[in-house]
């Protein structure tokens, strides 16, 4: 039988769609863990950045002097449609993922498919055919494909389409077979959550996340990334959704340019008073939620004034992460024609913002030592440790435990991005935890 191996790039939305891809593969192929054992290796690519997308075709290169066949999946396929056909012995964009079997026959009959092409599909009517990695306790459910911005520097919304938002029931119903498998995280994504419902005009984010928290069983959610002009839209209704204790008090608003000219030349959408407005609305309501955010550096039109009205906005908000990106144009986007900065300029840009955003981090996690915390183990860490969640989603290392367990912890040293605690193993540090 011929061997496939899965490998998968990028965000969340890939992992989910790699579950799917794998069960479909798995009624005509033999999937196996190692490409060394593979005759066929899927790649579900990310064009985010060209960095990214350059390390990729060499990937897919190097797997085809090694006699591998190559298809092509993901967001590459419809972003550098050529040099993948260069590359690979099969294309299937994000939404023809359903097609990777016949993609693979063709293949194998010396034949190319090329399926970049729009399609209708809704994953969530999927979600029996999916394959769920069960080394952790996380499931990612995907909420919507496709977004309804127009941002200047990306080229994912040419690859994923315009925005389809799946069934409110159909992923409903998807959660609650997770739940019965026994996951214990649920992962939503989507290119923005924020935006979920707003093409089908009957139910929006809160609705979803309402109906979710109805689901039996004890389970946490965590909602993926969200612009700040779509939670504005529903920002009370929104908070309200979030009081369930089985949604993680985590939000990731991403601001990208603390400068409005220049978020204007994004074409964000969003006014740096936007995303201010979202997180102090959170954090009033909530005593700890987990903020975490994107930036931009070096865009073709920031200025240094810009980059240090970004600098400030991050100083001043102390999100708990800051995901960094330096400029990089991509094919088809209005960015692409800008003259870029000198990229000297941009690293140490880059460098500057990480070194802030590691003094916020020590900064806020020196606060919870000495705290008690009931968090989710959800997942091996390093060195034989688990890595388990508290409610605001924090990360934290723990030396022992069962995935998918509940415990309680007492914090006991930190770093700049997660907390160290131990179990409490008595009942008096138990009883001591509940009334703390």
């Amino acid at each position: 039988m011929i061997k496939v191996y899965i490998e998968t790039y990028g965000c969340t939305m890939n992992q989910s769609d790699s579950d799917i891809i794998r069960g479909i593969i798995s009624k005509n192929f033999k999937l196996v863990e190692s490409v060394n054992d593979a005759d066929v290796v899927v790649i579900n690519s990310c064009g985010v950045v060209d960095f990214t997308e350059r390390k990729i075709i060499k990937r897919a290169e190097s797997l085809r002097r090694e006699g591998k066949i190559v298809i092509m999946a993901g967001c590459l396929p419809k972003i550098s449609t050529k040099r993948c056909l260069e590359v690979s012995d099969g294309l299937i964009s994000p939404d023809n993922v359903h097609l990777v079997d016949l993609a693979i026959k063709s293949a194998l009959n010396g034949e190319k498919l090329v399926r970049i092409d729009k399609s209708s599909l809704d994953k969530s009517e999927m979600h029996n055919l999916k394959m769920r990695l069960k080394k952790n306790a996380i499931a990612i459910v995907s909420i919507s494909e496709g977004c309804i911005g127009k941002c200047s520097f990306c080229a994912t919304r040419f690859a994923r389409g315009r925005l389809r938002s799946f069934r409110l029931e159909k992923i409903v119903e998807e959660v609650e077979a997770c739940v019965r498998m026994g996951f214990k995280e649920i992962q939503m994504t989507s290119q923005d959550t924020g935006a979920y419902g707003l093409d089908k005009g009957r139910y929006m984010l809160p609705d979803l996340l309402r109906a979710v928290s109805k689901i039996e069983g004890e389970f946490r959610v965590r909602v993926g990334m969200m612009n700040p002009h779509h939670a504005i839209l529903m920002l009370e209704d929104l908070i309200d959704a979030f009081e369930d204790e089985k949604i993680y008090k985590f939000i990731h608003v991403p601001v990208q340019s603390g400068d409005n000219e220049v978020l204007r030349d994004m074409k964000r959408d969003h006014s740096v008073e936007d995303f201010l407005e979202v997180v102090r609305s959170f954090r009033r309501r909530f005593k700890d939620v987990m903020v975490s955010t994107d930036v931009i550096v070096g865009f073709p039109t920031e200025s240094e004034e810009s980059f240090w009205k970004t600098y400030e906005l991050i100083r001043q908000v102390k999100p708990d992460i800051v995901n960094i990106t330096r400029f990089s144009k991509r094919p088809f986007t209005q960015a692409y024609r800008l003259k870029e900065i000198h990229g000297w300029i941009v690293k140490e840009r880059s460098r500057k913002l990480t070194s802030l955003t590691r003094e916020i981090g020590l900064e806020i996690n020196r606060r919870f030592i000495g705290k008690e915390l009931r968090v989710l183990i959800t997942r091996d860490g390093k060195d034989g440790t688990k890595l388990a969640r508290s409610d605001s989603y924090r990360p934290v290392v723990v030396k022992d435990g069962k995935i998918g367990e509940f415990v309680d912890v007492r914090i006991v040293d930190c770093s700049f991005n997660y907390l160290s605690a131990n179990r409490l193993s008595c009942m008096g540090d138990y009883l001591h935890a509940r009334h703390t």
